[in-house]
């Protein structure tokens, strides 16, 4: 008896955690009769544009919310040439993906790319909450996924265009 009250103490959670995870996904992973799917098929994901501070950049949310509490998955597309000036993400981590292009990385309060060498497709990485910043040389996608809430702060405000 207590072998299968403590099989399904520690179901529970898991299926909480499951159950939350599904209801968190976008509309485009919901499938007829509003039942969440797992699946997200190319042609359903659509990019909008990025905040203003980052002119060109497109971002997609595949899971959750970024800005509140709980996990989220999302991409952000930078056009070639991109700067995304020093910042930090703090309270939080974000594991970051390469899916396609090159993104440079560099650590510290001043933007210098040759101390930022370019992350071919398929490079991981941990972002701290520590001052960073990062350039593109061409169209580049990563896949962000982390814990919300997501935010940036800027060393220096950027300006908008």
């Amino acid at each position: 008896m207590d072998k299968h009250r403590n099989l399904l103490r520690s179901a529970i959670p898991a299926l909480a955690l499951c159950a939350a995870v599904g209801t968190t996904l976008p509309a485009a992973a919901q499938t007829a009769g509003n039942a969440p799917s797992p699946v997200i098929p190319a042609d359903k994901m659509a990019w909008k544009p990025g905040p203003p501070v980052l002119y060109g950049v497109e971002a997609m949310v595949l899971s959750g919310k970024p800005s509140e509490a709980g996990p989220f998955i999302m991409r952000l597309k930078f056009p070639a040439g991109f700067e995304y000036p020093v910042h930090r993400h703090p309270g939080t981590q974000g594991h970051i993906t390469v899916l396609s292009g090159a993104i440079g990385l560099g650590f510290g309060e001043t933007f210098d790319r040759d101390a930022a060498p370019l992350l071919p497709t398929g490079s991981y990485f941990v972002m701290p909450d520590e001052w960073h910043y990062a350039w593109t040389a061409d169209e580049t996608v990563v896949q962000v996924h982390g814990n919300g809430p997501w935010r940036v702060q800027f060393r220096d405000q950027p300006k908008t265009n």
